[in-house]
């Protein structure tokens, strides 16, 4: 039995959740997302990832026929639908359907699409063990041509660096900007550990303002930690003490080799173990409770 998708105001069947060939979020990418991460029956963060939803969709003049309480209400009733306490939240707003011209003008309603399922990112290996990544050659985009606090449908920047992972057989891949600073990795934020301190790119740079990236930080402060936002060079990945992804699907996930160097004792450092417990604790009581 497949999945219960919310489409533009009902539940429907798996196979019954289509978007037409003319909506621009299919044939321009024209569309903003997000991903939510549900904990035995929490949504964690559920607020600020739907702040960040519409904050994406004012940045590229989407407005979405619907209001966030009723956006939170129904990702609650999909989650509830398929029977999910444990998973993974994929919000969907496409422009909706157009025609094959560009102009967003020529659209209609938005779609709004909302899926609840499963999800793993990483084998639990790399949790206990680390990942060993790359640096692409693929750039992020200029934060001029797509500001990175737009979360939007068009990933084939992320997703050539992320070929460049595989085809290196590698996880993942770290991205710099266009003035050679590190940006992001392709679905990841970036952190770093250097003597005692937390520290991580600027948004600036074009890194995407992460919930996951946000509580981390919050963590750090509640410990009395300090955390720097800086323009970071890539040799200081390689110099520093320990380095960690964050992400909502990845949640902390340690790196320990960096294009075949190690990085620290070439081991899951101590501070960032503390960080993926103290995250787990978090996602314990941090959202919005439902009952399935």
């Amino acid at each position: 039995m497949g999945l219960k998708i919310f489409m533009n105001g009902q539940l429907v069947d798996e196979g019954q959740a289509k978007v037409s060939v003319f909506d621009h979020g299919l044939l321009y990418g024209d569309g903003v997302f997000e991903g939510i991460r549900s904990y035995n029956c929490l949504v964690f963060r559920l607020d600020a990832h739907i702040d960040r939803l519409y904050k994406s969709a004012e940045g590229i003049r989407l407005e979405i026929p619907m209001g966030k309480e009723e956006m939170k209400k129904r990702t609650i009733e999909t989650l509830k639908a398929n029977n999910i306490s444990d998973g993974y939240i994929r919000t969907i707003i496409t422009r909706g359907k157009g025609d094959l011209g560009i102009n967003p003008l020529n659209c209609g309603k938005p779609s709004i699409i909302i899926i609840a399922d499963k999800i793993s990112l990483y084998p639990e290996e790399f949790y206990e063990k680390g990942l060993t990544i790359i640096t692409a050659k693929t750039r992020r985009n200029s934060s001029f041509a797509l500001p990175p606090t737009i979360k939007s449908l068009n990933y084939l920047n992320n997703i050539l660096a992320k070929i460049e992972a595989t085809d290196a057989g590698t996880e993942e891949a770290l991205m710099l900007n266009v003035e050679g600073y590190v940006s992001e990795c392709t679905g990841d934020n970036v952190f770093m550990i250097k003597n005692g301190k937390l520290i991580t790119p600027l948004i600036e740079s074009g890194a995407l303002e992460g919930i996951t990236r946000r509580a981390v930080m919050d963590i750090a402060e509640s410990k009395g930690i300090k955390v720097e936002e800086i323009m970071m060079r890539p040799q200081e990945l390689l110099e520093a003490d320990e380095f960690f992804l964050t992400g909502t699907a990845a949640e902390i996930v340690p790196v320990i080799e960096l294009d075949g160097k190690k990085i620290g004792r070439g081991g899951v450092g101590e501070m960032t173990k503390i960080f993926i417990e103290d995250f787990r604790r978090l996602t314990k009581t941090d959202g919005e409770k439902y009952a399935l």
